[in-house]
């Protein structure tokens, strides 16, 4: 269940978003709020798991995945083993970016990155297997990337 957030809350999101490095110093002065009570906020948005984590968004290109590829999937069963399986193997490749099971059409959905077209190849042969579980597969590729964000509309 969601926790309640209050517009203090909510702007430091914004900016913890935009900067994951800002000091907190720096993010007490750009919400409006001394240092102390800043820090205590953030502690409880990570305590209360709404800040899983920090990380560095990196350009994909620039270490050599040029290539992002959206995957449906189509697994060989409904059944609890045949997904956890899947689920299971999904986790374990770096490549997957993310993972969904869909409701709809087909069973999942994965955001890929890879080199080329020939590395996915390999990869498609390798793990998009009935040993992970898996019937069918469709890739798109996209021409063009218009927007990619990582920030939720608080």
């Amino acid at each position: 269940m969601p926790i309640k957030l209050d517009e203090l809350d909510r702007r430091i999101l914004r900016a913890l978003q935009a900067n994951g490095r800002m000091h907190n110093t720096e993010l007490a002065q750009t919400i409006g709020l001394s240092p102390s009570p800043c820090l205590r906020r953030v502690r409880l948005l990570e305590e209360a798991g709404v800040i899983e984590r920090y990380v560095a968004v990196v350009d994909p290109a620039q270490v050599g995945f040029n290539q992002t590829l959206f995957t449906r999937v189509w697994l060989t069963a409904q059944d609890a083993d045949t997904i956890d399986r899947f689920i299971e193997a999904m986790k374990r490749l770096p490549q997957v970016m993310e993972c969904y099971i869909m409701l709809g059409e087909c069973d999942a959905m994965l955001r890929l990155v890879v080199a080329d077209l020939d590395d996915y190849r390999r990869f498609q042969t390798q793990h998009l297997t009935r040993a992970n579980g898996i019937q069918n597969v469709k890739t798109d590729l996209p021409s063009q990337i218009v927007k990619r964000g990582y920030a939720l509309p608080l």
